[in-house]
């Protein structure tokens, strides 16, 4: 019987291109993961390429080290409208969690930034072996949310870089007291810039509103800076989606 995304027992990612009669081999991790859920050689599994291509194969061979899987359908899944996270260097385990929330919800690039009061964070994460972790979390959640993109991923930068590479389009700098961001109209691109832990300094608050970030607020509470990153990416996915089908 001919594979198909009803009939995939499991969902796994593939590194490796993902093309019609090709056999991908999947990582030791994989590989694990079905020997840990008897999925069966012969069995149809579903893969993702974390670049918007999905597939459906055959199981036909399980190691310790590795998995192969006979491709016979692929598919295109499109790109989300585009969402840039700037993402503060903070606690590990907090950005991991943000991390994979925001993978979920289709953010589109994911750039560390380190304020001032980053520095004082320990344990914090950065650094080329906690982005690792962060790419390993993220694609975990692309696994289980049935997503097809893995965002775009950059290594830490000041805040000066971070102004300087967020495109053009919708830029919001999260605030206490800025404007509700229901009432921001969204334009894409949309960059979110979230502030570190403890608050952002007055003359880091400067070099965003220069350049032309939008200070909004998600509510009267203050927020953890992983909440009110979910909550922001959720907004603007949602309106963004609402302006696409009003102007269908």
């Amino acid at each position: 019987m001919e594979c198909t995304d009803r009939t995939a027992v499991a969902t796994f990612f593939a590194a490796e291109p993902l093309v019609v009669g090709g056999t991908v081999t999947l990582s030791d991790e994989a590989a694990h993961h079905i020997r840990v859920a008897r999925v069966a050689v012969g069995e149809c599994v579903a893969l993702r390429d974390g670049a918007g291509r999905a597939a459906v194969g055959t199981l036909v061979k399980v190691s310790r080290n590795s998995a192969l899987v006979d491709v016979s359908e692929t598919s295109e899944i499109p790109r989300p409208a585009p969402i840039h996270l700037l993402a503060p260097v903070a606690d590990r385990e907090r950005m991991l969690w943000l991390a994979e929330k925001v993978m979920e919800l289709g953010v589109t690039s994911w750039r560390p930034v380190i304020w001032r009061r980053s520095k004082s964070v320990s344990p914090r994460g950065e650094g080329p072996t906690f982005q690792a972790k962060v790419r390993a979390r993220m694609t975990s959640a692309l696994i289980q949310s049935g997503s097809g993109w893995l965002p775009d991923m950059f290594p830490e930068a000041t805040v000066e870089r971070a102004v300087a590479a967020a495109p053009l389009g919708t830029r919001i700098l999260l605030t206490k007291d800025g404007e509700p961001i229901a009432g921001i109209p969204m334009h894409t691109p949309i960059t979110i810039a979230l502030g570190p832990e403890g608050g952002m300094e007055p003359a880091e608050r400067d070099l965003f509103i220069g350049a032309a970030f939008l200070p909004v607020k998600l509510g009267s509470s203050t927020l953890r800076f992983e909440t009110a990153g979910v909550a922001a990416v959720a907004i603007a996915a949602a309106l963004q989606a609402t302006s696409r089908q009003s102007n269908v």
